[in-house]
């Protein structure tokens, strides 16, 4: 098997100036011609997830071509991102890229295994914001409430989120760099128990990416405190952004896309970008992914690379000014 892909892979590079010459008319007659593995690198049920298996369902339709989806989670996304950045690059193996594993990890894991150049990204699917809540009978009922109880009794209060490294554990130490107080971190591999948790009153916040809590919020069993976009959110107008609470220049999103190994022919990126545009321009995802409270953002290959490396840029200044150790 790896003798067949290494000689399609010297197939690719071999023709790959020929096809960049009609990317979608070749591609589209020969590619996916066998399954196609897609990484999130994210447990089942956390938002990564729920995104990563619905555009797979709609490309699966588009391609005619069974998508085998791989949730590989671990070390905030970094063991699943790994796994891609060394695939064969001749696109039968895709990467659900995430703020964690692709930008956020770059600073914040020593001997990390890959590196932004690894990568070629393909396109954004989305921007969700992370969410801060906390259980009804917690009598916290803003982020000042919340800043001030914790300036008031350091150390006593805590929180669930994702693994250090995680955009919602970042978010968070974000906001305690901005506001000046402690909270203790209590990590979850899977974000989706750390939300249980907190639902069944074991812990009394939580923070995590708005598709996972607007369920929960819409229910009751969980009351947001606010949102980090710039925006207020319309699946939950009450919240108050970030900004509107008081912390002023606040803004996180958390964000998901595609991305392949970096030696991937230029002609297939295209093709695959196409694709994908196209499936988040399909009415049903548009409105699944609008109802997840992360409207579709596709971009070009070029715009996302640039969003990309901003991003790194941003984070690693973020986690030195926290100073928050490495992994």
């Amino acid at each position: 098997m790896r003798g067949v892909i290494g000689a399609n892979r010297g197939w690719m590079y071999a023709t790959a100036a020929a096809l960049c010459m009609s990317p979608a008319a070749s591609w589209s007659q020969s590619y996916p011609a066998k399954p196609v593995r897609y990484v999130i690198p994210f447990p089942a049920g956390t938002g990564n997830d729920i995104v990563g298996r619905l555009i797979t369902e709609y490309l699966s339709r588009l391609w005619g071509q069974q998508i085998i989806v791989d949730n590989r989670g671990g070390a905030s996304g970094s063991i699943g991102a790994a796994f891609v950045a060394k695939a064969p690059a001749d696109g039968y193996t895709l990467l659900h890229c995430n703020i964690a594993p692709n930008a956020i990890s770059l600073s914040m894991i020593a001997n990390l295994p890959y590196g932004h150049r690894d990568f070629a990204p393909i396109t954004r699917i989305g921007m969700p914001p992370n969410v801060i809540v906390v259980h009804p009978s917690v009598p916290l009922k803003t982020i000042q409430e919340l800043v001030n109880y914790a300036k008031a009794n350091p150390g006593k209060l805590s929180y669930a989120a994702g693994t250090p490294g995680t955009s919602p554990h970042l978010t968070m130490e974000l906001l305690k760099l901005r506001m000046k107080f402690d909270i203790v971190h209590i990590p979850y591999k899977n974000a989706g128990q750390g939300t249980g948790d907190v639902i069944a009153g074991q812990l009394p916040i939580n923070i995590t990416n708005f598709p996972l809590l607007v369920a929960p919020v819409k229910s009751g069993r969980l009351r947001a405190l606010a949102v980090a976009s710039a925006k207020r959110q319309d699946l939950l107008p009450e919240v108050p952004t970030m900004q509107e609470a008081g912390v002023p220049d606040f803004e996180v999103n958390s964000w998901y896309g595609v991305c392949a190994p970096a030696a991937t022919p230029v002609a297939l990126l295209d093709k695959l970008n196409a694709d994908l545009h196209a499936v988040m321009r399909t009415p049903e995802v548009e409105q699944r992914l609008s109802g997840l409270g992360m409207p579709p953002a596709p971009t070009g290959r070029d715009e996302f690379d640039k969003f990309m490396r901003a991003e790194i840029e941003r984070w690693a200044q973020v986690i030195k000014d926290a100073k928050v150790p490495k992994q």
